[in-house]
């Protein structure tokens, strides 16, 4: 009976070695895949990150462009109140008339004015700013005020457009003079048009004229 038994062991001995070895195998090939898998895993992992921080700059860039625009609005704001601020000076400059200078502004004629050669101008008081004039014609656009001159003549000018307009009795001309040229020649209102007529009837005695034989003799 026992000599059964130790035959029937040393049988089944070497089936047990190679299912023990078969299993140590089995547990070294699921540790060998389980680790790379594992390693897989981190650079996916990795792989986020990038994406995390393209959400975190576009963000940025969001409250960056965010916190620009009240900066514009604020530049803005401060041009058009700057803008305000030079309208209003000029305004208020323009206000500062002399007595005398208004004194010219009342003699100007007013209205379409015909000149020679079929031209005209139209000139016109401002209602905002009284004692100067807005004129213009073909070509040509100017605001004029009042310049008093030693003459007794009207006299308008536009310093910055260079212009001059110049009114006597009889005619009016307008002159510029950063272009050294005449704009307009022989304007007349109608009421310089009757003073015209009246020359051509009733000439006005030139100083080359002699005189009259009993001014001469006193």
């Amino acid at each position: 009976m026992k000599s059964l038994i130790a035959s029937a062991l040393m049988v089944l001995a070497p089936a047990l070695a190679l299912a023990q070895t078969a299993d140590a195998a089995k547990a070294a090939a699921a540790k060998t895949t389980a680790k790379p898998a594992a390693k897989s895993a981190q650079p996916a992992a990795k792989k986020t990150t990038p994406a995390k921080s393209t959400a975190k700059s576009a963000a940025a860039e969001k409250t960056t462009v965010a916190k620009a625009k009240p900066k514009a609005n604020s530049s803005r704001t401060q041009l058009k109140s700057a803008t305000a601020q030079v309208a209003s000076g000029l305004v208020a400059a323009e206000e500062a008339l002399s007595p005398a200078e208004l004194a010219i502004a009342e003699k100007v004629h007013t209205g379409r004015i015909a000149c020679e050669l079929g031209a005209s101008v139209n000139i016109e008081r401002d209602p905002a700013s009284p004692g100067r004039f807005n004129l213009e014609g073909k070509g040509f656009k100017y605001r004029m005020t009042p310049v008093a001159t030693s003459t007794g003549a009207v006299r308008l000018e536009d310093q910055h457009g260079g212009a001059v307009w110049l009114q006597i009795a009889n005619k009016s001309m307008l002159m510029n003079q950063k272009a050294g040229q005449r704009l307009a020649d022989e304007c007349m209102s109608p009421e310089q048009l009757l003073v015209a007529e009246g020359l051509k009837t009733n000439p006005q005695p030139s100083v080359l004229d002699p005189l009259p034989a009993a001014a001469a003799n006193k």
